[in-house]
């Protein structure tokens, strides 16, 4: 017996005659197992699955009222257009739907089969998750085996002061008119898509996880999804073959795999109309009405100019009889958009493309390794990487490994001038005592003529001139494979889910949609824009116009590499500062290690060098400096190596300056004249810095532009969306679980609960629950109420009944240390396997301070320099605004100018701004939890739950 109905504990059908009203009555009775409670002969009957208790029960109000129903023959026409779609159409897509809840799914489809109803089973007969029937007054009415019947078109919360929630198959009055079905006169609303995703161009980590969001996403919303297997040649060729309609399980476990599964490849037919047409032919032959691109520019390209051929297209097939008028009126416009896919990030207006840094992880990795045998022998590696009309890999690897030099297409020299310049840094180097000489040539290097740079010429030129033994390594397609990185299976997801909703969201005059990401947000821009910026740099390059190639790029971009070059330079050099405006800056490292650090101090010392500035490092935190005089200069040799060092090589402790002595590090920071402090930590580096913000009236020494960079694997900081070490504990967690998912998996019958770090912040088992496609998360912010675990519980007994031995059957929950002091993993997993009564079990896995260790990912390096050189440009740009905060006898002077010289840097939606730490502190922290008061990341947590079919209560 149905035990609710997505939430809403009333709905309404009208009947339109006394035969139509028995027959529904009759059905709801003998086929539903519904109790009747009122006469029939009275013309309203209220259906309730449980009547001794109808605030728990699922109850329908079945109303005899012509003026309200829908005609009978439009119902006919209704049960006829169901009947002829059974085999070709996903019920949901002709009709909205109310959706309830039954225990036994296989005892309900046996008995609408022996009553002779058409009924529909999703997502396939061997794997029932939902049925589908339609009920005598022509109602499509779902019942689920779970809880949440996440494929139902409506989910509506039920509020007590809006009554009765009204459906039905009507055409006015107080029922909620549903979509408009063939051959019907009903009032239409807008009709549930059929959404059809492909992968084309390179392949590329991160496009599986795109496919999973997008088809998730799509049933989640009650679209159908379908995959286009082999790029635009399977659209092209079409049949059941290359469009397969694609189920939610058909993309279970996806996230963990590299490549593309319904794969790529080129397609020269669909360049010309014929293979357009014939494309156009089969899309609408398999009821496809939107297309989601997953690809580069020339692929999303395609897609657009296919949109734009639609309407002839689709004429011309009309035209030939191809087609119906009926089906020329379903699908007479079509609906695109593009999620880029390319490991080169080339695309522009976009700050990354999916599968760009697991590409980047693959070369950071091959150029760690390389670099252990180079120091052995004293060796110089030339190390080839992709990216034919964009340097941005060789860039980023080139700033993630400390290279000694790199080639990209957008910042040629002459040949005499690379030769010369190059070989002036590796000799300054290499007589500074370097051991190693790291040069990256991206694949599409140039010259300032246009001539090709290849490894072997610069080789070459290693050899020639300085007499460097050196080897050429080119990494090839190793950059292309394996599993995508935290970074791109998050990017991928969100994509994805966003891309859904741009095409639910589109209308025949909405320009076709790019998913793009700025610094932190997902975004749309216009397709067509995007890919005309990107090939303006390809034809900038070609007009050796190399100052536009490199402006047309992103301003990250831009900044990354002056940043390399500022680095790549220091203390060689003549500084590019005078010196009446050179300081004395210092770093400390506060609070818990955090993959990046070390990162930052290079950063900071290698860029403080080229400017001018002395660098110092405070060993050992604020404690270090109270009792030993930890302070120590950097000096270059010293840093090298330091830059893909995880931990914290100059030390860390949680200790604040309170804790240690506020006078005695005044006193110290008076010893060195300090002209500015530069803190890399967590939640302790932001309220040490609140104590030295508001120590300054005592202590002169404080009166100095400070700026926090925010370093824990947490990311509990207020006033940043990011912090150094996050994504290298993601990284670390996505390999820990993906190995313990795969046990699970070979069991058949076993589920993980694994515990997480994150302190009282549920940042990372929210992202974890994300990348790696757990079951569910449990955060400090949400606890774990018993109803919610409950539910889980019986979501995984589920789960593991429908699975019947299949592969990829593990199963994951994420549950952060401080999410419950009751509820540790052990006794979760006790009881999942004490629930389960023998048909699976549950064990505890804990990874505990691995997620702090290891080497630094790309992205933590990378950002690292970036925000420890933009740390650098505020401390000088503000030295003299605290410097001018005090009157003629030295009293400090509050003010709101003074108060913002110290500052926290963060990322937050798509700028990376300096907030002040007295604002962030005093109304945006919560101290006693050492976290912040806005979780960002909600949004995130209901697409997690919403993408592993979670139920939430």
């Amino acid at each position: 017996m149905p035990e609710y109905l997505n939430d809403v504990p009333l709905v309404i059908y009208y009947a339109p005659n006394q035969e139509k009203f028995e027959q529904a009555v009759k059905f709801y009775e003998e086929v539903l197992e519904f109790e009747a409670v009122g006469s029939p002969e009275q013309g309203t009957v209220l259906l309730s699955s449980n009547p001794s208790s109808p605030a728990e029960a699922a109850n329908i109000r079945l109303i005899l009222d012509g003026s309200k129903a829908a005609p009978e023959e439009e119902i006919e026409k209704a049960a006829e257009n169901f009947g002829s779609h059974k085999q070709k159409r996903d019920f949901r897509t002709l009709q909205s739907s109310v959706c309830f809840q039954t225990p036994d799914l296989d005892g309900l489809t046996e008995k609408l089969k022996a009553a002779g109803w058409e009924y529909q089973v999703r997502p396939s007969e061997l794997d029932p998750f939902e049925v589908y029937v339609v009920d005598p007054l022509g109602t499509l009415v779902g019942f689920s085996g779970m809880k949440n019947a996440f494929g139902a078109s409506e989910r509506t919360r039920f509020n007590p002061e809006d009554g009765a929630k009204s459906y039905g198959f009507a055409t006015s009055g107080e029922a909620t008119p549903l979509n408009a079905i063939s051959g019907a006169t009903l009032n239409p609303v807008q009709r549930r898509r059929n959404i059809a995703v492909m992968t084309s161009g390179g392949d590329a980590p991160g496009m599986n996880a795109n496919v999973r969001a997008i088809v998730r996403t799509a049933i989640f919303k009650g679209c159908r999804a379908f995959g286009i297997y082999e790029g635009y040649s399977g659209l092209v060729k079409g049949g059941p073959e290359y469009i397969r309609e694609m189920n939610w399980h058909t993309v279970r476990d996806w996230l963990a795999e590299g490549g593309t599964n319904i794969g790529t490849a080129r397609c020269m037919e669909f360049k010309e109309k014929w293979g357009r047409l014939r494309a156009c032919k089969n899309m609408i032959d398999a009821g496809i009405d939107a297309l989601i691109v997953c690809g580069g520019d020339g692929s999303l390209t395609g897609a657009d100019r296919f949109r734009g051929e639609w309407p002839e297209l689709i004429s011309e097939l009309l035209h030939k009889q191809e087609i119906t008028q009926d089906q020329y009126d379903r699908y007479k416009h079509l609906n695109i958009c593009g999620t880029v896919g390319s490991i080169d990030n080339d695309m522009a207006t976009t700050d990354a493309t999916i599968g760009a840094y697991s590409s980047l992880a693959r070369i950071c990795e091959a150029v760690d390794y390389i670099n252990a045998t180079a120091n052995s022998h004293q060796r110089a590696f030339v190390v080839e990487v992709m990216g034919r009309h964009c340097g941005w890999l060789a860039l980023m690897a080139g700033i993630a490994t400390a290279a000694d030099w790199i080639f990209i297409p957008e910042k040629p020299s002459s040949r005499s001038e690379w030769s010369s310049h190059m070989c002036e840094i590796v000799a300054k180097h290499r007589a500074r005592g370097k051991r190693t000489t790291i040069v990256i040539v991206a694949e599409g290097a140039i010259d300032a003529s246009l001539n090709p740079i290849t490894p072997d010429d610069v080789k070459d030129v290693l050899v020639d001139k300085l007499g460097l033994d050196t080897r050429v390594t080119t990494l090839g397609h190793v950059q292309r494979g394996g599993p995508a990185v935290a970074y791109d299976r998050e990017l991928a997801t969100l994509q994805g889910v966003a891309a859904v909703e741009a095409i639910l969201d589109g209308t025949p005059e909405t320009p076709s949609p790019m998913i793009a990401i700025a610094e932190n947000k997902i975004v749309r821009r216009p397709l067509m824009e995007a890919v005309k910026l990107t090939k303006s740099v390809a034809q900038a390059i070609a007009d050796k116009d190399f100052a536009k190639a490199i402006s047309l790029r992103d301003t990250e971009f831009t900044e990354h590499l002056r940043n390399f070059m500022a680095m790549n330079s220091a203390d060689f050099d003549e500084p590019s500062l005078p010196a009446s405006q050179r300081k004395r800056f210092a770093i400390i490292n506060v609070g818990a290690p955090a993959g990046g650090m070390n990162s930052a101090v290079y950063s900071f010392a290698t860029y403080c060098m080229s400017r001018g500035h002395v660098p110092y490092a405070i060993h050992n935190g604020f404690s270090g400096l109270a009792r030993h005089d930890s302070v120590r200069s950097l000096n270059w040799l010293d840093i090298q190596g330091l830059l893909t060092t995880g931990g914290s090589e100059i030390g860390t402790n949680r200790t604040t300056p309170e804790e240690a002595d506020l006078g005695m590090i005044a006193y110290y920071f008076d010893k060195y004249s300090f002209d500015g402090l530069i803190l890399v930590g967590g939640f302790e580096a932001f309220t040490a810095l609140s104590q030295l913000e508001r120590a300054r009236a005592h202590y002169p020494a404080f009166r100095i532009p400070m700026v926090l960079v925010p370093a824990t694997l947490s990311n509990n900081v207020p006033g940043t969306q990011y912090s150094l070490g996050s994504d290298t504990c993601l990284n670390s967690l996505v390999d820990y679980c993906d190995a313990i998912k795969q046990s699970a998996a070979a069991t058949r019958k076993r589920c993980f609960v694994v515990e997480c770090m994150g302190g009282n912040c549920g940042y990372i088992s929210t992202y974890t629950q994300l990348t790696t496609g757990a079951v569910a998360s449990y955060s400090p912010e949400d606890g774990i109420p018993i109803e919610q675990f409950e539910q889980d519980i019986d979501t995984l007994k589920t789960s593991f009944n429908n699975d019947k031995g299949k592969e990829k059957s593990g199963r994951l929950l994420i549950k952060s240390a401080r999410a419950s002091d009751v509820m540790s993993a052990k006794v979760m997993a006790q009881i999942i396997t004490s629930e389960a009564h023998g048909r699976f079990d549950a064990r505890t896995a804990v990874p505990g301070h691995i997620q702090q260790g290891g080497v630094p990912s790309p992205i933590d390096r990378t950002r690292a320099a970036r925000f420890a050189i933009r740390a650098v440009t505020f401390l000088e740009d503000h030295y003299d605004e605290i410097a001018s905060s005090q009157d003629q006898l030295g009293e400090f002077i509050e003010s709101p100018t003074a108060s913002n010289t110290a500052c926290v840097l963060g990322i937050q939606s798509s700028h990376v701004k300096f907030e002040s730490i007295r604002k962030l502190y005093d109304y945006e922290s919560e101290s006693g939890k050492r976290s912040r008061k806005r979780i960002f990341w909600k949004d995130i947590h209901e697409i997690a739950d919403m993408l592993s079919g979670r139920v939430v209560v």
